[in-house]
């Protein structure tokens, strides 16, 4: 899901970066309802939870392809939509720049992908309705799966009109679709798992994260010291570890951008493209999660799996962090100027 450059034009990737900024400025706004001292935090861990996780491409059984989840579903049950929104789009900007994943000009697209259906669409009118009544296990397992899978669904739905918008007629429509949608719905059926699992674990935790959320209201006094260090060790474990053995068999939009146009590069010769994959080859100093200077031989490290998980998480917590620590000294300084008023 995430798109290279070379997928739409620059009037799509242009009008889809303001439409991103226009969500996230909207966000920025509604967070200070309900972000308080312990959500900060939060934001930062999850940021570097869900970087480390979509290093992980698992293979889809019988179909050569492979998928890792988006995880636009899960921040926006642990933190809010606009929290969610937020963090999203801080992985997907560290992943861009330093780590090449994902496109410059596709990045409002790729945010929005990920992001807008998922907290702004699936979690409100599917996941909290489901779970509205009572938090039980089966209505949070039950929630988790149809939200992520329609999540994913209307997402590789975006992804498709954004190539149809475009003009690239190397991949037709009708073609690209019948095998975009059914591939990440098995894609968000093992989202929905590993949604549904970590959703588990906060509310048998702090059931009290959950219903704040839902409510729109501030985490407060509870202690989520448990919630954190099990979500950073996880980040930790997943990204130093776990990630060594991710599925080398191309992702959903790659496989089904190789049976639509036979491969999964589009070429592209205009100046912007250009000039933004300069930009991305010098931030980007662990291109494709590897060493910059490793042979072709040595693309694949452990060493450099190992560290762009860390070093990427890190990155990740600290500008996921960052944000919320500045919207919420800006909530405490308009405050004080109201209250001296």
């Amino acid at each position: 899901m995430h798109m290279a450059d070379a997928l739409i034009s620059p009037a799509v990737g242009g009008i889809m970066l303001v439409a991103t900024a226009g969500l996230a400025t909207y966000s920025i706004k509604k967070v200070q309802n309900d972000l308080d001292d312990k959500k900060v935090p939060l934001m930062g861990v999850m940021g570097a939870f869900i970087f480390a996780s979509q290093m992980i491409n698992i293979s889809i059984p019988a179909t050569g392809s492979s998928g890792h989840i988006g995880g636009g579903m899960l921040l926006a049950i642990l933190l809010g939509p606009y929290a969610g929104f937020l963090t999203m789009a801080s992985i997907l900007l560290i992943q861009a720049l330093f780590f090449g994943d994902g496109g410059l000009l596709a990045y409002g697209c790729n945010v929005f992908n990920l992001g807008f259906y998922t907290c702004f669409i699936a979690y409100p009118l599917i996941y909290k309705w489901m779970t509205r009544k009572e938090l039980t296990s089966g209505r949070i397992v039950g929630a988790s799966m149809l939200s992520a899978i329609i999540g994913l669904q209307l997402g590789a739905f975006s992804v498709v009109l954004e190539t149809l918008f475009s003009g690239k007629t190397e991949l037709p429509f009708h073609t690209f679709i019948l095998l975009m949608q059914p591939i990440h719905l098995a894609i968000g059926v093992v989202e929905g798992i590993v949604t549904a699992a970590i959703v588990t674990f906060v509310w048998k935790a702090r059931p009290e994260i959950l219903e704040r959320n839902a409510a729109g209201d501030p985490i407060g006094n509870i202690s989520i010291k448990k919630v954190l260090t099990g979500i950073l060790a996880g980040a930790l474990i997943i990204g130093g570890f776990v990630s060594w053995f991710a599925s080398s068999d191309p992702d959903g939009l790659e496989w089904s951008m190789e049976r639509t146009a036979g491969t999964a590069e589009l070429e592209v010769s205009d100046s912007v493209y250009d000039t933004l994959a300069n930009i991305q080859s010098k931030t980007a100093f662990l291109p494709d999660y590897s060493f910059k200077s490793a042979s072709e031989a040595d693309s694949n490290s452990y060493a450099g799996t190992s560290i762009s998980g860390i070093v990427g998480g890190a990155l990740t917590l600290g500008l996921a962090g960052l944000i919320g620590l500045l919207i919420s000294i800006f909530k405490k300084k308009n405050r004080r100027l109201k209250g001296n008023k």
